[in-house]
């Protein structure tokens, strides 16, 4: 009998074949896991810490530009009698710092401090209006008051309950 050219294989030629065993496959998904589960915790404190910087920089522009109001009003670089701003010279509301204030000066115009308000990152809701997410405090309230007096803006403050990565609360940057 002849051979066709048909050769059977045998084990040994088996073993040779391209291919991961299932131990192979399962070792290899345990230290992918391994990995990923050390990976996971950075991963979660970085994205926490860019929000903790993002919300640091909202409240210092926001912070700058009821600075730089006050700054104008009490140098008299806007009108006193100002709709935007109350007797105090801080601004009604937020948006005051966005629409602007009539200049003081011949010229007319208006002073903006803000392009646009920027949103609290931690807040609950970030579909909520930005103005909206922040907690604010009037010139006349208490430093721990709760509830703003509506009478103008002296200062703003998180909304979030949550506690930073240096263990304090948002609310009391």
């Amino acid at each position: 009998m002849r051979n066709c050219g048909h050769r059977g294989l045998s084990s040994s030629n088996r073993a040779g074949a391209r291919g991961l065993s299932l131990i192979e496959l399962l070792v290899t998904l345990v230290i992918v896991s391994i990995l990923a589960a050390a990976a996971l915790p950075y991963a979660e404190a970085t994205v926490r810490r860019e929000k903790e910087l993002e919300l640091r920089r909202a409240l210092r522009d926001i912070r700058c530009a009821i600075d730089q109001f006050h700054d104008d009003w009490q140098a008299g670089r806007m009108a006193k009698s100002t709709d935007g701003a109350s007797d105090d010279g801080y601004p009604h509301t937020l948006r005051v710092l966005v629409e602007g204030v009539d200049s003081g000066d011949a010229k007319g115009g208006k002073r903006r401090y803000l392009r646009r308000i920027p949103h609290d990152p931690l807040a609950a809701d970030p579909k909520l209006d930005p103005e909206l997410q922040w907690v604010l405090r009037g010139y006349q309230d208490e430093t721990d008051a709760i509830v703003w007096g509506r009478k103008d803006v002296y200062d703003l403050k998180s909304g979030s309950e949550a506690t930073a990565l240096d263990g304090t609360r948002y609310r009391d940057w």
